[in-house]
C-alpha cells in the first residue's frame, strides 16, 4: 500500500473540510462515514429477534435456527479477513460493492424464497451466504481509511468508524426494530431493514469520491494467491502483527461469551428481569458507542500503544470483573450500581480501538494483509468468547469464567507491550502531526 497519497501527505486546510480534519474525521471519506452508519442500522435490525423469527418461519426450533446462525457466524470470518485482502488486490470500493450487492440479494432470497416457503435447508444457505455481505462493506471501507487516514489522526479516523460501526449495530438497528415492529411485524421489519441498508451503501460508494479507494493497493507485481497468502504468512513472518491479531481476538471474545449465559444470571438469578437486563446491555453498547470515538481522539495524543494497554486491557481486567461480582453481591436492588459498572465495561471496551490503527502501521509494506489478519481475530472472537463458556461453564461456573476473561485481558496487555511502532512510522507520525499543528495555526 503506497504511503504517498495525497490525501494522506495534505494537510487538513480551512473550512468545514479543516474542522472535519483537526477533529480526526477525513474530510473526503465523511459521506462514507454517514452511508456507514445506516449500512449498520440495516445490518443491526434483526439483532434482538431473528433467531426466535427463524425458528417460526421454517427453521422449527432455537436450536435449529443456532445452526443457520453459526454458518452465518463462520461466513463473517472468513469474509472478515478477505476484505483486507481482496481491498488490497482489486481496492475498497470494489470490495464493498461486492459486500452490498451479496447482502442485498442473498437477504431478499432469504426473505422471499427461504422464509416465505419456510424452507430451512435454503434459509442455511442463503442466510449463510448473506454473512459474507457486511465485513466486506464495513471492513473494506475501514481500509479506505486506513490508505487514507493522516497517520498522526488514524487513531480518531478508526474511532469514528467505530463510533458509526457500533451506533448502527446494535444499537440504532435495535432501537428502530423497536418502533417498527409494533407496526409493520417482524417481517416488514426486515423488508425496511434492506431498503436502509441499501441507502447507507449507495450514499457510501457513490457520494465517496476520493480515489485511493477505487485502486489497487497492492504493488502491480503482487499476484492474487501471493496476496491470499501473506496476508495469512504474516503473522509469523512479522510476528508482532501476530500478537495484536491475538489481541484482537481477546478484545471482544469475553463480550460475546458473556452473552451466552450473562442474560440467566442477570434476569434471574440476580432478579433483575429481562427488561432491566435489556436496559443494561443497551448501557453498555451505549457508551461504547461514544467512547470508540473519545478513545481513538485520545490515542492520537497518548498514544496507540499506551491507549490499549491501560484503557482497553487493563481496563477491561477489571471492569469485567465488578460487572458481574459487584451486581451479584449487592442484589437487584442496587441496580443502578449495576448500570455504572456495566458503562465502566463498555467504555474500556473502547480502548481498544486503536489496534485497527496499530496493526497496519506495524507492517507498512503489507496494510492490507494486517488488516486481514485483524479482521480475522475481530470475527474470531464471536467463536472464543462462547467456546470458552461452553467448555469452562460446567467445571468452574460463572464466577470461574468471568476469571478466565480478566485474565484474558492482561495477557492481552502483556501482549500489547510489544507492539511497538517501527522508527521509520513513529518519524512519519510526528512529521505528519507537526505538519498539521502549523497548518492549524496558520489557518
Amino acid at each position: 500500500m503506497s504511503e504517498t497519497a495525497t490525501s494522506r501527505l495534505s494537510p487538513p486546510g480551512g473550512g468545514f473540510s479543516g474542522l472535519l480534519n483537526k477533529w480526526g474525521l477525513p474530510a473526503p471519506l465523511l459521506l462514507g462515514y454517514v452511508g456507514l452508519l445506516l449500512f449498520m442500522v440495516g445490518d443491526g435490525v434483526e439483532s434482538g429477534f431473528i433467531s426466535p423469527f427463524m425458528a417460526d418461519n421454517g427453521a422449527g426450533s432455537e436450536i435449529h435456527a443456532s445452526y443457520v446462525i453459526t454458518v452465518y457466524g463462520v461466513a463473517v470470518m472468513l469474509a472478515s479477513w478477505l476484505s483486507g485482502a481482496l481491498s488490497e488486490l482489486w481496492g475498497p470500493r470494489r470490495v464493498m460493492l461486492l459486500g452490498l450487492t451479496i447482502w442485498v440479494v442473498f437477504d431478499v432470497l432469504f426473505l422471499a424464497v427461504a422464509v416465505a416457503g419456510h424452507n430451512y435447508p435454503l434459509m442455511l444457505v442463503f442466510y449463510g451466504i448473506r454473512g459474507f455481505g457486511y465485513p466486506m462493506f464495513a471492513f473494506g471501507f475501514l481500509v479506505w481509511i486506513t490508505a487514507v487516514a493522516p497517520i498522526a489522526r488514524l487513531g480518531a479516523a478508526v474511532g469514528w468508524f467505530y463510533f458509526a460501526f457500533t451506533g448502527g449495530l446494535p444499537t440504532l438497528g435495535s432501537l428502530l426494530a423497536s418502533f417498527t415492529n409494533p407496526v409493520l411485524g417482524h417481517t416488514g421489519t426486515l423488508w425496511l431493514s434492506v431498503g436502509v441498508l441499501m441507502l447507507g451503501g449507495l450514499i457510501c460508494l457513490l457520494g465517496v469520491r476520493e480515489r485511493t479507494g477505487f485502486q489497487r493497493l497492492a504493488p502491480p507485481d503482487v499476484k492474487p494467491v501471493q496476496s491470499l497468502i501473506s496476508s495469512v504468512s504474516i503473522a509469523w513472518k512479522k510476528p508482532r502483527v501476530g500478537m495484536g491479531m491475538l489481541a484482537r481476538v481477546i478484545n471482544t471474545a469475553p463480550e460475546f461469551g458473556m452473552l451466552v449465559f450473562f442474560p440467566t444470571i442477570f434476569s434471574d438469578q440476580i432478579g433483575f428481569g429481562e427488561g432491566r437486563w435489556l436496559l443494561l446491555v443497551s448501557v453498555i453498547y451505549g457508551t461504547n458507542i461514544f467512547f470508540n470515538l473519545i478513545f481513538g481522539l485520545l490515542s492520537d495524543k497518548i498514544g496507540w500503544r499506551t491507549t490499549i494497554f491501560w484503557f482497553g486491557a487493563i481496563g477491561c481486567a477489571i471492569s469485567i470483573l465488578l460487572l458481574y461480582f459487584v451486581p451479584v453481591a449487592l442484589g437487584a436492588d442496587y441496580y443502578w450500581v449495576a448500570l455504572l459498572v456495566g458503562a465502566l465495561y463498555g467504555a474500556t471496551l473502547a480502548g481498544f480501538v486503536p489496534i485497527s490503527a496499530l496493526l497496519p502501521s506495524l507492517a507498512p509494506e503489507n496494510k492490507g494483509g494486517a488488516m486481514a489478519l485483524l479482521n480475522l481475530g475481530a470475527g474470531a472472537a464471536a467463536f472464543v468468547g462462547p467456546a470458552i463458556v461452553s467448555v469452562f461453564l460446567g467445571p468452574v461456573g460463572a464466577a470461574g469464567v468471568v476469571i478466565i476473561f480478566a485474565a484474558l485481558y492482561l495477557v492481552a496487555a502483556v501482549l500489547v507491550r510489544f507492539l511497538k511502532l517501527p522508527e521509520s512510522t513513529e518519524k512519519a507520525m510526528k512529521q505528519d502531526g507537526s505538519l498539521q499543528e502549523v497548518s492549524v495555526a496558520v489557518n
